[in-house]
């Protein structure tokens, strides 16, 4: 067998790992968008450059654009097998690949109604848990089994069993079991429950997007989240917060409906994390029960009274400039993320060179991305270069790395000591060296000596 990575090996976008059985079968875990830096010449780094012919199915291990972005290429490229997923994410993932297919490739009704329909028609939705054949022949006999990862709503983390008739066991009658950690959540995410790690992996490709560092836990986070609201308050400003449309608006909206009272809103201007807003309702059944808890006592922790949403491109304009000009104090979470593209810029523009205002990161910047320059030069009071203008930074600048979506190094050596059987074999993938390096420390430390790192 042999593992082929074909994005987010030494970056943190564009997620593609390929598992070759033998040569005329494999399997495609994720198939995302690069970003920022990584995006190199976008339209080449959206073709696939690599040899489909035995991909046998694509697993994704979650909706993020930078793990299923590339689909429609892949789609392109003749690949004509399933697309397996958990079944939240067969909920979310026509809406990711809806708007993704809208930005970059044809707003067209028919051709985009056309191309979800055979999104749809490839999907299988898998339960938590449960092991599902994918090949079954005279030469190998292959499963698979999705686990909750603790991401967003529907990750997983994927087993892969693979067994030749007549081979030695060695787990249930299976040769080689193979994990592919997807993205895994960091401890005490809100809604989700955390992964469980899996009891054996002969082979583990684990992400390192935190392997170097830790977060702040759960109480930090929201004491400084709580912080940043109060100056809002004092200085009658507006905390922007730049976040991906699914997962870290869902998890801020249900900490904010704690924290906050009177009449501070919370303005959700983005239309797509209201549609995705709307599908974490719906799936509550896949919620932890903390927020079920929270329900029974009647409390809407993402449907709250304070939370406003602005729609259509009118209503925002207007939005941001009666926050810019007005001194009411709110909460405004808009994508993109990274503050790439999307309605944040706008607020950015506008607010960004007045000392009112706070602009707080809670989610990891891309290098080469505007996020990461507000990040890094902010708290000098740089500048940022946004729609090739220059724009002075004097608008208070803080991240708060608690609200990460991905484990932290503790998180990541902790999934790995809990296997009763180690892995014989660890691949570290996403971020550089550095990151790699510190991770593979401290998880020699949890594993035993015999296991082979690579970076």
């Amino acid at each position: 067998m042999q593992i082929d990575h074909h994005g987010a090996h030494n970056g943190v976008t564009g997620s593609c790992h390929q598992l070759h059985i033998d040569e005329h079968t494999s399997l495609l875990i994720d198939c995302g968008l690069f970003q920022g830096k990584e995006t190199g010449n976008s339209r080449e780094r959206h073709d696939i450059e690599f040899d489909i012919g035995s991909v046998q199915a694509l697993i994704a291990t979650h909706v993020h654009i930078d793990h299923v972005g590339r689909i429609p290429w892949l789609l392109a490229a003749g690949f004509d097998g399933p697309i397996i997923c958990s079944q939240p994410s067969a909920t979310l993932l026509p809406l990711v690949l809806e708007d993704a297919f809208k930005l970059g490739i044809s707003r067209d009704k028919a051709v985009v109604e056309r191309y979800l329909k055979q999104i749809e028609s490839r999907i299988i939705a898998l339960p938590y848990k449960e092991w599902f054949t994918l090949v079954d022949s005279q030469a190998h006999n292959v499963r698979i089994r999705l686990q909750r990862a603790g991401h967003i709503l529907g990750s997983a983390y994927v087993e892969v069993d693979v067994s030749s008739p007549g081979g030695r066991s060695l787990c249930e009658g299976y040769n080689t079991r193979i994990v592919f950690s997807g993205d895994l959540g960091a401890r005490h995410t809100p809604l989700l429950p955390a992964p469980e790690p899996p009891e054996k992996a002969d082979i583990l490709v684990l992400e390192s997007t935190y392997g170097d560092r830790n977060h702040e836990d759960r109480a930090t986070r929201k004491h400084r989240l709580k912080a940043a609201i109060d100056r809002a308050l004092q200085n009658n400003g507006t905390v922007l917060i730049p976040a991906f449309s699914i997962g870290r608006t869902q998890e801020l909206l249900y900490e904010l409906e704690e924290l906050i009272n009177g009449d501070l809103p919370v303005i959700l201007d983005s239309p797509l994390a209201s549609k995705f807003t709307a599908a974490y309702r719906e799936l509550k059944p896949f919620w932890d029960e903390e927020a079920h808890g929270l329900l029974k006592q009647g409390r809407h922790p993402l449907a709250f009274d304070n939370l406003l949403t602005v729609d259509s491109h009118h209503d925002h304009l207007k939005m941001v400039h009666h926050l810019a000009q007005s001194g009411r104090p709110a909460i405004v979470i808009a994508g993109s993320g990274m503050c790439n593209a999307g309605r944040i810029v706008n607020y950015l523009k506008a607010m960004l060179g007045d000392e009112r205002h706070d602009v707080l990161f809670v989610g990891y910047q891309a290098e080469g991305t505007p996020g990461r320059e507000i990040q890094q030069y902010g708290p000098q009071h740089g500048w940022v270069e946004l729609d090739k203008e220059r724009y002075t930074i004097r608008a208070r600048v803080e991240t708060i790395g608690g609200y990460s979506a991905h484990a932290d190094q503790q998180g990541l050596a902790d999934f790995v000591r809990g296997m009763k059987h180690k892995p014989q074999e660890i691949r570290l993938v996403h971020r550089g060296q550095v990151s790699k390096q510190a991770l593979k420390e401290r998880l020699q430390d949890v594993c035993s000596a015999g296991t082979e790192f690579k970076t």
